[in-house]
């Protein structure tokens, strides 16, 4: 090879991470996106301690691209405000290394993007098809051929090019549960504690941005493709009578602003991430619910592996084993968050009212320090695995 090309599908945080990535240890990366510019509207993110480490590692940094807000505390509430669980940041620093940090999602694609040369990252470019993995791959666009050293499929929970590949996989399955995301400009009343609040069947989450804004969600059982004809009237109904500040927060709501998806996540592991020099990474690798917050993080933690793998890869063979390395690495991991995540949303959402106070009275019994314990694996588990031998050449 001469300079190594790397293709990306997709321009989410796990695409454009595994952009950055790659360009820092000397790839030509092009990134093929298929909205025809970038999304000026958008909802939070909140990196976890193990998705901060990894952006580390790549030497990004996330707080100086997109704003530094740390919550003093994060936890459960109960609809009348009472906590069932608090943790305060200061202990998860310590903990952990790092405090969690929430951002603006379309800020940090921007410094993502800023850290790429000009012209990285092609808008209104879909992806037609990729062809020839296992061979010289080539990368078919509305926009134009692209041929590759390595093929890294960002392209989201719909992924099309998992479904191609892997054509008997059983694919998505939906939790019961749709969300509405927005983000509430600044009040000037100071900002709320990160917390996500409870009731039978419904969540409503709130956590404050770097720049006073709010990110807010909700979450509610509902039958698969619901959608209110009026987004604030169905908001009001399902939270308005919860503690403050809900009701407040969803008289400022602008509907034209609220973001609605079902939440889905695999309904079977992928037999593997990668196949010849195509790799999956984030929701096209391993979709999970948002209910442990990991999905984007598990996608930063994901192209910055297989970045890592790819470091010394010279020869089309070692591309292939480098990938391959990269599936051994993340496969269990990523499967077994996305299976944690699946149940915790299960305990989120019961309805049934002798079952949801049993789960309220359990997680306000269960002592903080196990509890922050308990997410060691999750929060403290990111690591650089070990880099694959070279692949002899052949005589």
């Amino acid at each position: 090879m001469s300079q190594r090309h790397a293709v990306v599908v997709g321009a989410g945080i796990g695409g454009l991470t595994a952009a950055v990535a790659l360009h820092r240890r000397g790839w030509r990366v092009t990134v093929c996106e298929r909205a025809p510019e970038p999304q000026p509207a958008g909802a939070g993110i909140v990196l976890a301690p193990n998705a901060l480490h990894a952006f580390e590692a790549i030497g990004f940094d996330a707080g100086t691209a997109a704003g530094r807000a740390v919550p003093a505390a994060m936890g459960l509430r109960r609809r009348d405000g009472r906590w069932l669980s608090r943790a305060d940041t200061a202990a998860i620093a310590a903990r952990y290394g790092v405090p969690p940090l929430a951002v603006f999602r379309p800020s940090l694609a921007a410094g993502l993007t800023a850290a790429l040369p000009a012209g990285t990252v092609r808008h209104g470019a879909a992806v037609d098809s990729v062809e020839d993995p296992e061979g010289s791959p080539v990368v078919r666009t509305c926009a134009g051929e692209f041929a590759a050293d390595v093929v890294l499929a960002a392209d989201g929970i719909h992924s099309p090019t998992r479904r191609r590949f892997f054509p008997d996989h059983p694919g998505l399955r939906y939790s019961g549960e749709t969300a509405w995301r927005t983000v509430l400009p600044a009040s000037g009343t100071g900002l709320p504690e990160a917390a996500e609040t409870w009731g039978r069947g419904k969540r409503f989450g709130i956590v404050p941005l770097a720049d006073g804004r709010v990110y807010a969600y909700a979450t509610a059982v509902v039958p698969e493709g619901y959608r209110p004809a009026d987004v604030r009237a169905e908001l009001l109904r399902r939270y308005g009578t919860w503690h403050d500040p809900i009701p407040a927060l969803l008289e400022r709501i602008d509907p034209a602003t609220v973001l609605q998806h079902d939440l889905y996540d695999l309904a079977a592991p992928l037999p593997r991430h990668h196949r010849g020099r195509l790799a999956w990474l984030g929701d096209a690798a391993h979709a999970m619910t948002p209910n442990l917050g990991q999905g984007g993080c598990q996608a930063v933690e994901d192209a910055v592996v297989v970045a890592h793998l790819l470091d010394g890869a010279r020869t089309p063979a070692d591309v292939s084993a480098a990938l391959a390395a990269y599936s051994a690495a993340r496969c269990a991991r990523t499967d077994a968050i996305r299976v944690r995540a699946h149940r915790a949303g299960r305990m989120a959402a019961l309805r049934n009212p002798l079952a949801a106070a049993v789960r309220d009275l359990a997680v306000r019994a269960a002592p903080a320090g196990p509890a922050l314990r308990a997410m060691d694996g999750l929060l403290g588990g990111f690591a650089l695995p070990p880099l694959p031998r070279p692949v002899p050449a052949e005589a």
